[in-house]
């Protein structure tokens, strides 16, 4: 075999690894028994260990090197120029990090999620706290393993959105909260305009999953490479290209929380579908980033998924599988409701006024933690109180607080930001997507989603991660990442529906 060949290999026997230890993640949080917390952590900490002993060997630096010279007449956007220099960058960072670090982390971060499950179900956070210290800590080591110029919080984002500081997450979320500020207080001395009564009414659990279904099979979600399972916290999880599965979680009293769930995760799966074939076994095989990543979603979940064109085709289907519940309700009351503007605590279920108002909360209170300036003993405390002065409302428990989300169990410190990334993206690549095709709106009249996905297919999907997010972004879109287009959107859209 060539230098290439067998750096390939190597890789493969890397990603075969970790692929093995997402199904593991994915069945604990699906259908593995409570009692098997403590072996599963031991199982994905040997996993983790041996994937990432693997990767950092001597023999892929020799290979690398070999490679490199094989190589060298290539494009610098050749499949084997790109994947040489994501390798080397992921090679040196990982070699920075100890495995018995690696390992602990993973066992940390499998028993935390574990308790975290119990502390949420009891809202106690203090049955948690220990958990989370632990988890905390270890991401301290590994921010100081990986090194940063100007903050600890910079090596662990950097995980999640290579090239990324929090310096400049600072600036753009200040644009972003300049411009949120003033329109939620506009909207908010307007809430009575819009009624969201009809999504609480009755729902059957098994129409919701099957109408939920449909949808993502009509956007393109292929279930012969992927299926959809219920779980406490919504979630998308990739084996490989061909094997790309999706959670949601079913309330028959709010529709959006499946819904929308269903949507969001779907947008997921079909960039890890969508990715070419031809890195599949390779660390390119993935999202550029999260922020990438949380674009997809929140443009299938959002910017397709709440407007009128969307409803036009789907409304009608969704009437006849709740005829009960939806025969009086107009198109256009649906569409309002499903758009209503609320300060509200869960994440998840919050509209899209508010939603980044969530993000920057849980992105200074996470930095404050890795930094020292808060205690983790005062989190619920400093949470409440960052409600209360963002949102005006305060959670009554842990559980609708502090408690909510599944991230840090999961030691995701530096995971949060991608998702407000991902807002401001959606609205950038569909809006380029519309100027490419004229008629894009009206094909999601129709039902018709596959030129849109083509579009995305083409233009981000198919690289993986050939290449670093910001050069993606201007790539497909011909400028950089920027808050203003989506601010605009949210004062065209919103405006309309409130003023």
């Amino acid at each position: 075999m060539t230098k290439l060949e067998e750096l390939k290999e190597r890789l493969g026997v890397v990603s075969d690894l970790n692929g093995a230890a997402s199904v593991l993640g994915w069945d604990q949080q699906t259908y593995m028994p409570p009692g098997g917390a403590a072996a599963r952590a031991e199982q994905l900490a040997t996993l983790g260990r041996l994937a990432h002993e693997a990767l950092i060997s001597d023999q892929v630096g020799e290979l690398l090197e070999g490679a490199a010279a094989e190589v060298a007449g290539s494009g610098a956007d050749s499949d084997e120029s790109c994947l040489l220099r994501v390798v080397r960058r992921d090679y040196e960072k990982a070699r920075k990090v100890p495995p018995a670090l690696v390992a602990e982390i993973a066992r940390a971060t499998s028993l935390g999620m574990e308790i975290w499950v119990r502390a949420r179900k009891e809202s106690h956070f203090p049955s948690f706290q220990p958990a989370l210290q632990r988890i905390l800590d270890l991401h301290r080591d590994l921010a100081q393993c990986l090194g940063f110029e100007e903050s600890p919080y910079d090596a662990l984002l950097d995980q999640y959105e290579p090239g990324m500081k929090k310096s400049e997450l600072v600036r753009i979320f200040s644009e972003l909260k300049s411009g949120l500020v003033p329109l939620v207080q506009s909207i908010s001395e307007r809430l009575d305009r819009v009624d969201d009564a009809v999504l609480r009414r009755h729902y059957s659990e098994k129409a919701q999953w099957e109408f939920g279904v449909d949808v993502a099979r009509r956007l393109g979600y292929d279930f012969q490479r992927g299926r959809q399972d219920k779980s406490v916290h919504p979630f998308t999880t990739s084996f490989s290209i061909s094997d790309v599965r999706i959670t949601t979680r079913v309330d028959e009293r709010f529709l959006p929380t499946a819904l929308f769930g269903t949507l969001h995760e779907c947008g997921h799966a079909l960039y890890e579908q969508g990715v070419s074939q031809n890195l599949e076994r390779t660390p390119l095989a993935g999202g550029a980033s999260l922020g990438i990543h949380e674009s997809q979603s929140r443009l299938w979940e959002n910017v397709v998924g709440r407007s009128r064109n969307f409803w036009r085709f789907f409304f009608p289907r969704l009437q006849q599988a709740f005829l009960q519940s939806l025969q009086d309700v107009s198109l256009e009351s649906f569409y309002r409701s499903i758009n209503r503007v609320e300060p509200s605590l869960i994440r998840v279920e919050a509209d899209e006024v508010t939603y980044n108002l969530h993000i920057l909360l849980r992105f200074e209170l996470e930095g404050n933690l890795l930094e020292g300036r808060l205690a983790l003993a005062d989190l619920p405390e400093a949470w409440n109180a960052g409600m209360k002065e963002s949102l005006g409302i305060a959670p009554p428990d842990d559980a609708q607080g502090v408690l909510q989300d599944v991230h840090w169990s999961n030691g995701l410190i530096g995971y949060f930001p991608t998702y407000s990334l991902g807002n401001l993206l959606s609205v950038q690549l569909f809006e380029k997507a519309r100027s490419v095709i004229p008629s894009l709106e009206a094909q999601i009249d129709q039902g018709n989603f596959g030129p849109l996905l083509a579009w995305l297919r083409e233009n981000v999907h198919q690289h993986g991660r050939k290449f670093l997010p910001l050069p993606l972004v201007e790539r497909a879109t011909g400028g950089p990442l920027q808050a203003a287009p989506y601010l605009h959107y949210l004062r065209d859209k919103y405006t309309e529906i409130y003023f």
